[in-house]
């Protein structure tokens, strides 16, 4: 019998929680240090650009790192280990769903979109179309995918602290969530862009060594055996070998299916047009750096994801689909009781940190686009018409990031049934509907118009929030939003099988109706720049 048997037997035994105040005072020192090196690095943050990206100034490999830090959210930790452990195959879905979409982002936007913006991603799609309305549009998409991913986030951060505190009480997890919400707005109002891309340096590394740590003790658990891992992981789902093969989640019935698709639509297309991530690529100097970022991000983000496989199936071995249901948090629980399992409660506190300063660092980036769309895009270019002061923008980004906190802590409130992995897809979806038509239209089709903008992108926003507010993720069942209150009448949890193509036919047929925008010089000069870099640094006004 295996070490690791041995310890499957034990977990029945094993403490729910570790040692509480062990866990909060890891958390505590964490929080402390990592503010430390906010506080520090927002000391040079005084004009709108150090603000929004830190100036310019990161490395490619710096910026990889912080990339790696932005993608490798809660969900990515939380809940993808979770849906492995309860799913299986089904599960490492998300995994290949989230690392395979950094292809498209690596191969059509990143380079282009470097060298025709400055700060953010309605500085692209504004670039050879009328600037206001693109941009309100634009801002309003921005908004929309960062909410959902804060949801996510926010949520994410209940659970953790729920299971680390053993808090089963509804009320009291709210309370976290807030207190979660409360730092988050510090770090970003603290350190802008700055200190934020140096916490999820710090956060990336911290977080793949956390992983790979788990991982190789799974492995020397089992003596390399991968096979005695899944046979355990078969045992603890009673016997059940369609833990191992596709369908056990998405292949019951036609609707689960067309779920699937929808999902997977959402998961590749949807990196490409993720506001917090495409603004990254302007944190570094050139479009070479750009790549650079992308290729490391890449690297790190892909092992990570390989280890998820191995840390799901190692939840489901060694916790239990039923304990970690039980558990507070219920799928987003599994990776700390893994940890649990593994090391004892000090390796649990340490892991739990880690994935709470993930949280932090996710939701610092999130609420700095969102913050620096309102600003720039809809303050500075549509409501002051080019004429404000830098200070007066960072001023306008430091109260959205308290507004957009706020909304995000409530609606987190809600969701904390959910696995936040299933909530990221639907943030991907809204990304993927209302962003990425938009972008590559406008780098890579000539006769793309404002018409053509305007219509892809509300079409995009607004089918895709629609759809999930009449989804079963919102109402009907035991784990939406609302579970007591019954208004779906969209079967697929997912809304990208219809949104997505939708905003690429609304795109299509907006450009062809409606009138060019004549704008034949900056279309020629955003081809040049996109293509070569040449001019990035000269204003563009129309």
């Amino acid at each position: 019998m295996t070490h690791f048997t041995l310890l499957a037997q034990d977990a029945a035994d094993a403490p729910n929680v570790g040692n509480p105040i062990l866990n909060i005072g890891i958390f505590v020192a964490f929080i402390v240090i990592t503010m430390a090196i906010v506080m520090r690095a927002g000391k040079t943050t005084s004009e709108a650009s150090d603000f929004y990206t830190g100036g310019a100034q990161f490395s490619g490999k710096q910026n990889g790192l912080a990339i790696a830090g932005d993608y490798l959210s809660a969900a990515s930790f939380l809940g993808i280990v979770g849906a492995v452990a309860l799913n299986g195959y089904d599960g490492f879905l998300y995994s290949i769903g989230f690392f395979v979409a950094w292809l498209v982002a690596l191969l059509l936007v990143a380079e282009p979109l470097r060298n025709t913006g400055k700060f953010t991603m309605a500085d692209v799609l504004s670039f050879r179309l009328k600037q206001k309305p693109v941009r309100l549009a634009a801002a309003f998409g921005t908004l929309g995918v960062s909410l959902f991913y804060l949801i996510a986030q926010m949520a994410g951060a209940g659970s953790l602290v729920s299971v680390l505190l053993d808090i089963h009480d509804r009320t009291t997890q709210s309370i976290i969530v807030a207190v979660v919400g409360a730092v988050m707005i510090a770090y970003v109002l603290l350190g802008g862009m700055k200190g934020t891309t140096y916490v999820q340096m710090i956060k990336a590394v911290l977080l793949i060594a956390g992983v790979g740590g788990m991982t190789i003790a799974i492995m020397i658990g089992v003596k390399g055996n991968f096979s005695e891992l899944l046979q355990q992981a078969v045992n603890m789902h009673d016997g059940n070998h369609a833990v191992l093969d596709p369908g056990l989640k998405y292949g019951k019935t036609s609707t689960t299916k067309l779920d699937f698709v929808s999902l997977a639509l959402a998961l590749v297309l949807g990196t490409a047009g993720l506001p917090h991530v495409l603004m990254r690529f302007y944190t570094v100097p050139t479009a070479k750096e750009a790549r650079r970022s992308v290729t490391w991000a890449i690297a790190l983000i892909g092992s990570f994801y390989l280890m998820t496989f191995v840390l799901g199936y190692g939840a489901a071995a060694l916790v239990g689909p039923e304990a970690i249901k039980a558990a507070p948090g219920g799928a987003n629980a599994a990776a700390p009781l893994l940890a649990l399992e593994i090391g004892g409660p000090i390796v649990m506190a340490l892991i739990s940190a880690v994935a709470f300063a993930t949280v932090l660092a996710v939701v610092a980036g999130l609420a700095i686009t969102a913050s620096a769309s309102v600003a720039h895009d809809i303050y500075h270019s549509i409501i002051r018409d080019g004429q404000s002061t830098e200070e007066e923008q960072v001023r306008v980004s430091r109260i959205t990031v308290v507004v957009i906190g706020i909304i995000s802590i409530v609606l987190g409130i809600l969701a904390m049934g959910q696995n936040v992995a299933f909530l990221v897809a639907l943030a991907f979806a809204i990304a993927a509907s209302a962003n990425l038509p938009t972008i590559l239209y406008s780098l890579y089709w000539k006769k793309f118009n404002t018409t053509g903008a305007l219509a892809s992108m509300y079409t995009g926003l607004i089918t895709a929030l629609v759809l999930i507010i009449f989804s079963p993720a919102v109402s009907g069942f035991e784990k939406s939003m609302f579970p007591n209150v019954d208004f779906h009448w969209f079967p697929l949890n997912n809304p990208g099988l219809i949104s997505i193509p939708l905003a690429f036919i609304a795109g299509f047929v907006g450009t062809m109706v409606g009138k060019p925008d004549n704008f034949d010089d900056l279309q020629a000069e955003m081809e040049v720049r996109s293509l070569t870099g040449v001019g990035v640094e000269a204003p563009v006004d129309h």
